[in-house]
């Protein structure tokens, strides 16, 4: 009756370990639970069968989570548990904007170093070329890059 109650002990401390490990993150009530049983079936068996008895059981004990981990880590129960979606499309900001270099907007909101602007009646990304630009300034896009567009303040000519 004893090695029944010992291993009993052994098997629900072995469950709620490989809960803990593989299902719950950190440190929760069901390992601590596990490390209680465990260390409640070697008690058990050091203070009802015998010394012997508790140094089998502490090494089984060890033994068993091994074996435990090692087949559960082999199972396809990870497999089934884990997410396999591919992303197969892209995010294209631009997507149905003309923008050329030479194009001049207004800033909509102040570029430090990025921000947004409107181009031809459209609100883009933009990155300032060198300085942090303020809200309402005309500027002029120097390179058009896939997700955002590259801008330096418009500058008036002196001639």
């Amino acid at each position: 009756m004893e090695i029944a109650v010992v291993f009993i002990l052994l098997v629900i401390a072995i469950a709620l370990l490989l809960i803990e490990i593989f299902l719950i993150p950190g440190i929760s009530i069901s390992g601590i639970a596990g490390l209680l049983f465990m260390g409640g079936a070697v008690y058990y068996a050091f203070s009802f069968i015998g010394p012997e008895a508790g140094r089998i059981t502490m090494f089984a004990a060890f033994v068993m989570m091994g074996i435990a981990i090692f087949i559960f880590v082999r199972s396809k129960a990870l497999d089934k548990m884990s997410l396999k979606t591919d992303i197969d499309s892209k995010n294209d900001p631009l997507e149905g904007i003309t923008l050329q270099v030479g194009d001049t907007g207004i800033t909509s909101s102040r570029l430090a170093p990025m921000g947004k602007i409107i181009v031809n009646g459209q609100i883009v990304e933009a990155k300032a070329l060198d300085d942090f630009i303020d809200q309402d300034e005309e500027v002029v896009i120097i390179k058009v890059q896939s997700t955002n567009v590259l801008v330096e303040r418009k500058t008036l000519d002196k001639n």
